[in-house]
């Protein structure tokens, strides 16, 4: 693996000699911005791009997830054995974030009512 990854770096280099990338839009401009971290503190936008690309969540959106779910399974949940289910399933998923948060110390932190409110309208959807 290491072959190819020294035959494309020999290929960039050779590019670079010839003025490949001298002309190229946006040469020597900042990247533009991911529009979808710009709600996520700056400390922590490294770590969930990793996590992003690798298509793993974070715990404390995996829990936000469920509980939308859940909440969404309940409201239209006919039977009300099942519904006491899913509530009891729900209520040990809420009990989890809020010990996750305050285990974190975010409920405190106003970066932290910031990016719940991001989280909870990427997963759900702007609120009315």
């Amino acid at each position: 693996m290491w072959f190819i990854a020294s035959i494309a770096e020999e290929k960039i280099q050779d590019s670079i000699r010839r003025g490949e990338f001298d002309r190229l839009p946006g040469k020597g401009q900042p990247l533009p911005p991911e529009d979808d971290m710009a709600g996520v503190p700056e400390e922590l936008r490294l770590g969930f791009k990793m996590l992003k690309n690798a298509g793993v969540l974070p715990e404390e959106m995996q829990l936000r997830k469920d509980m939308l779910t859940l909440e969404d399974l309940i409201a239209a949940c006919r039977d009300e054995t099942e519904r006491a289910k899913l509530r009891s399933e729900l209520s040990v998923r809420k009990l989890r974030y809020q010990s996750m948060m305050s285990e974190r110390g975010w409920h405190g932190s106003a970066a932290f009512a910031e990016y719940e409110g991001q989280i909870q309208e990427k997963l759900a959807g702007p609120s009315s």
